[in-house]
């Protein structure tokens, strides 16, 4: 059983009272959870509303702020909201009242605003003192038959007036307006839809109830979002996601090219995902390109108004506008995942996440429901209206003697009631009867009304029993909104397309960066800069600041990436062109990447991933790793290496030859073949030269073939062993003594 009907479930059955019972806190928690479900955070499937939203166009009903009425202050309705309805703070009344104003958040505003009530950049609405407001057509169709006893009315919050429990309207405003919500252990988040779209998949319902979600969603292809955008999901993921009630939509921003002078061009963003707040978009990017993780833009400029316009820059007009894009689309919210969770409140009263189905066929059955009720209704008003109006026909048939009675008896209506077989409402009726009313020409009236009346009589009678004649009526009324909110029309036009993306552009960002030669600087106390060119780096003349001095420097590319391997084991990586210039002492790479403040940089190298590097830590021990695990993602970098504070990692060498040796601070030589060392992905390694003391430590490693021979380089320069057999041996082994020459410093190179 999923968790939601777990809960209900155990709360309908639980019938704990007593603080002495152990389930007690769970019980008082039950009924906190389902008070925050049913009261505050879902949408009723009926009419699409949350209670805060029903009490908000029922008083302004009631305030008679209908769309052809004045504007009135926001203050009062919120003040009459909180007075007689809602007993919360005024923000979560006027919050609620905000939203239905704003065209960007809901398809249809249920509210028509005047004043400030926010903007898609994310501004703040006035205060409720400053804006008014009153209801538009779309709130008038949810609530159409209220008063003719279409919805139960339950008692408000003090018991001294009635609310509606669910709206009556056939504005499908559920699937319309969409809602999002989230309460104990549950959330919603309904797209909005066109409602021409769904009213012709109500229709759909109506005639084939049996129709599946792929037929329904060839009618109401996707959601249609008051932001606009392109939906790029394929047909069966839509349907998929409507056939679940849960599943995510990919929107992404709409956009123009615009052809400039010189062969130029700038993209210019015309619509954004939904919920997307339009100045912090325009800060991310911008933060994105300063900081050169978007190497394909330049420049990204907000030159909206009313309408979003958003002016992108490329890098070079040689970059394709689509691959910009699609870099775009990858890193910035530019694409957005709307994630779908129809979790709503049903018609009884439980919450469930519904299918779409399921959503079309109880906003059906509510219309029906509705339909017969107000029909029941109108059928009792016209049998009282008929019993009056029997009673007048008997007045006009005898005009003089009732006349007579009135003036003489002391109580005519008894007398009334007994001569004529009259009702006492008949009765009431005829006294109440205006002189001015006994024309000949009244009777006709009266005569005609009555027939008209039992005509229509006859045809409420034949709906209430037929079930045909419910379904036309109710695709009438769908037919009447789709009517109202064509497609043709500016506010029932469809605003989000869909373009199913049948193939993903991929973008290496590097294949636009301009190729050119870089000498690379990195000092001990961690400052990193980049020269052009390839300088000579025997002849080096760098200016550092008091007291660093220079650790590193090499050649590479700017499409380079540059690798620094950590004394804690992590591998770090920046990319060549990201790196500060040289006129000036850099940049600190503890800010790039998150070294940390006292970590060494053990080795900085051009990462080249069809290379092998030996990783080797301070007590010896070590392992083979592939270039293209050594890249890393983030910049809190990859641990490579599994060290520990007493045997940090201390070498990151190039695999060069097929054979290695290793000198000690035990004073010993270690040579054997490199195949002897395993290679793996990550891990401590295995010993490669053996220390007796915890004291002794590796000083140097080497590669080289051993066809080539064995030797070191010192700055008188290369000495070649002739003889360098003796110091071969077994990985994991001491070694041998130093031989006679070799540098006191323990390296192999100068």
């Amino acid at each position: 059983m999923p968790i939601c009907a777990k809960f209900w479930h155990v709360y309908a059955k639980s019938k704990i009272k007593s603080p002495n019972n152990s389930c007690f806190l769970v019980v008082i928690f039950f009924q906190y959870a389902v008070s925050t479900i049913v009261s505050r955070a879902l949408p009723d499937v009926r009419d699409g509303l949350k209670p805060v939203h029903r009490r908000i166009l029922y008083s302004m009903l009631r305030q008679k702020l209908s769309p052809a009425a004045a504007f009135r202050k926001c203050a009062t309705v919120v003040g009459d909201v909180l007075g007689h309805y809602h007993p919360h703070g005024d923000s979560s009344v006027y919050d609620a009242m905000v939203r239905l104003a704003q065209d960007f958040s809901v398809r249809y505003p249920l509210i028509d605003g005047q004043g400030n009530f926010g903007n898609i950049d994310g501004d703040p609405q006035a205060a409720y003192r400053y804006t008014e407001s009153k209801m538009t057509e779309a709130a008038m169709l949810i609530m159409d038959g209220i008063d003719e006893d279409s919805v139960d009315m339950m008692p408000n919050f003090d018991g001294t007036t009635v609310e509606p429990v669910v709206m009556p309207g056939a504005f499908p405003n559920l699937l319309a307006n969409g809602g999002m919500g989230i309460a104990v252990g549950m959330a919603t988040n309904i797209p909005t839809h066109n409602v021409a779209e769904v009213c012709d998949a109500l229709t759909l319902m109506v005639d084939k109830p049996e129709s599946t979600t792929a037929q329904i969603c060839k009618k109401m292809i996707g959601p249609d979002f008051p932001t606009g955008g392109v939906l790029i999901d394929d047909f069966d993921t839509i349907v998929k996601n409507y056939e679940t009630g849960k599943g995510t939509f990919r929107i992404r921003a709409k956009y123009e090219i615009e052809e400039l002078d010189r062969g130029g061009y700038q993209v210019v963003i015309t619509e954004i995902p939904y919920g997307i707040i339009k100045s912090k978009l325009v800060e991310q990017i911008g933060e994105m390109i300063d900081a050169k993780k978007l190497p394909l833009v330049d420049d990204i400029v907000d030159e909206s108004t009313t309408d979003v316009r958003i002016v992108i820059t490329p890098k070079s007009r040689n970059v394709p506008a689509d691959k910009m894009m699609a870099h775009l689309f990858a890193l910035t919210d530019l694409e957005y995942r709307f994630n779908m969770n129809f979790n709503v409140i049903d018609s009884n009263g439980a919450p469930r996440v519904m299918g779409i189905r399921d959503v079309l066929n109880e906003f059906i059955t509510h219309q029906k429901n509705v339909l017969c009720r107000r029909s029941r209704w109108r059928l009792a008003n016209i049998d009282k209206r008929l019993e009056i109006l029997g009673g007048l026909l008997i007045v006009y048939l005898n005009l003089d003697r009732v006349i007579e009675i009135i003036r003489t008896e002391d109580d005519p209506k008894t007398v009334l009631m007994a001569e004529f077989k009259l009702t006492d409402v008949q009765v009431e009726a005829i006294l109440n009867t205006r002189l001015r009313a006994l024309r000949k020409l009244e009777e006709m009236e009266i005569r005609r009304e009555d027939k008209n009346l039992r005509a229509e009589r006859e045809q409420l009678v034949a709906l209430l029993e037929s079930e045909e004649i419910q379904n036309n009526q109710i695709k009438a009324w769908f037919a009447d909104i789709k009517k109202q909110y064509d497609k043709k029309t500016a506010l029932g036009r469809r605003r989000t397309t869909w373009a199913a993306q049948t193939e993903e552009i991929t973008v290496n960002a590097e294949d636009f960066i301009e190729k050119e030669p870089l000498t690379v600087i990195l000092s001990t106390m961690g400052w990193i800069r980049a020269a052009r060119g390839h300088m000579d780096l025997n002849a080096l003349d760098l200016k550092f600041k008091e007291g660093d001095e220079l650790q590193f420097a090499f050649h590479a590319m700017s499409t380079d990436k540059i690798n620094l391997f950590g004394a804690s084991g992590r591998m770090f990586t920046i990319a060549a062109n990201d790196l500060p210039s040289a006129r000036g002492f850099g940049e600190s790479v503890r800010m790039m990447v998150d070294i940390g403040a006292e970590e060494a940089i053990v080795n900085a190298f051009v990462l080249d991933a069809s290379a092998k590097y030996l990783l080797v830590s301070r007590h010896g021990n070590g392992f083979i790793i592939a270039g293209e695990n050594c890249l890393a993602q983030t910049r809190t970098g990859k641990q490579v290496m599994n060290v520990e504070d007493a045997n940090p990692a201390t070498f990151c060498v190039r695999v060069t030859g097929d054979t290695v040796a290793m000198s000690g601070s035990n004073d010993k030589i270690l040579i054997f073949a490199a195949s002897e060392i395993p290679e793996m992905v990550r891990g401590k390694g295995v010993i490669l030269q053996k220390y007796n003391a915890e004291r002794t430590y590796v000083l140097d490693v080497m590669f080289f073939d051993a066809a080539d021979g064995f030797g070191w380089t010192t700055g008188r320069g290369t000495t070649k062993l002739d003889d360098w057999k003796p110091w071969v041996g077994r990985r994991a082994t001491q070694g041998r003594t130093i031989p006679v020459g070799f540098p006191r410093s323990g390296k192999f190179g100068k």
